[in-house]
């Protein structure tokens, strides 16, 4: 078995690359969990650092603006200066290349081009340019083959196949746009699932199978946890994780208000812990909790 994820550069804002590789290669995934603030990025490293755990700190585009680039980079590497485990930032769903090259200049360490709903070609030439981009400044990329969509689309909750990653394509994807990381459509979905998924797991093997970098599951919220194992098992190194966190936080607000005490600041800290006790069931659940020695 390979070396477990040391301490070694805890301290430092980590690439993407690092961290799966080593999940990889020890059979778990690390969960990117998703922030809006400092109070919730500050939970799931406190997290990370108490479950020995590896922490990606993820944002998407359309939250970026809410703080600025520049201070979501501040935030993260504040946070990984006092942590003594790896931590990673890592800009989730971004479709234009403008958004991302903001995000690497400010210090992004990693990056997600999701071309997806481009055509094949048009996806590779556009993932193609993240790439080349971002290799200059030794920034991981993400990009995404298949729709994996939100939930109650029909090819995402065991109803139908369009849309779902085709293996041959994806060993030509992976290869044509040299991306670090592919995120796969195998009947996952994004959001809180309707009805119970049905992952591909004979198509992710195959896509397993023609590829050679970390694969990614998209919308990991409400997954069976015998379904997010196998994923596992097969070969998935990284899981998503929002809107248990965007629920856990917005329900404890909710809850402070209905019992008549809107004072902010108590009522930040209880949704902070709320999404930290999220963070800490997928961490365990992931198997990444106790890989940090």
């Amino acid at each position: 078995m390979a070396r477990r994820h040391d301490a070694s550069r805890a301290g430092e804002l980590l690439p993407l690359t690092p961290l799966l590789e080593a999940a990889r290669a020890n059979h778990y995934a690390v969960g990117a969990f998703n922030f809006c603030n400092a109070e919730t990025a500050q939970a799931i490293v406190e997290q990370a650092v108490a479950l020995r755990s590896p922490a990606l700190l993820m944002i998407g585009p359309w939250e970026t603006p809410l703080l600025g680039a520049d201070f979501v980079v501040d935030i993260a590497r504040w946070l990984a200066a006092r942590a003594d485990v790896p931590v990673s930032l890592h800009l989730d769903h971004a479709s234009e290349i403008e958004p991302i090259r903001k995000s690497i200049e400010a210090g992004f360490p990693s990056v997600m081009i999701d071309a997806s709903r481009l055509d094949f070609e048009e996806n590779i030439q556009r993932t193609r340019a993240v790439v080349e981009m971002a290799r200059a400044r030794g920034v991981s990329v993400e990009g995404e083959l298949g729709a994996v969509g939100s939930v109650g689309d029909v090819a995402v909750e065991g109803e139908g196949r369009a849309g779902l990653t085709d293996p041959a394509q994806a060993a030509d994807f992976v290869e044509r746009t040299g991306v670090d990381a592919l995120a796969v459509a195998i009947g996952n979905a994004h959001g809180i699932y309707t009805q119970r998924p049905e992952l591909d797991f004979d198509r992710l093997r195959a896509i397993r199978e023609a590829t050679n970098v970390p694969l990614v599951l998209h919308g990991g919220s409400g997954t069976p946890a015998p379904q997010l194992h196998r994923a596992i098992e097969i070969g998935v190194s990284k899981v998503n994780v929002a809107s248990e966190l965007s629920r856990a936080h917005l329900g404890a607000i909710a809850a402070r208000l209905a019992a008549g005490d809107a004072w902010y600041s108590q009522a930040m800290a209880e949704a902070k812990a709320a999404v930290g006790e999220v963070v800490g069931r997928w961490m365990c659940e992931l198997g990444s909790a106790g890989q940090i020695k």
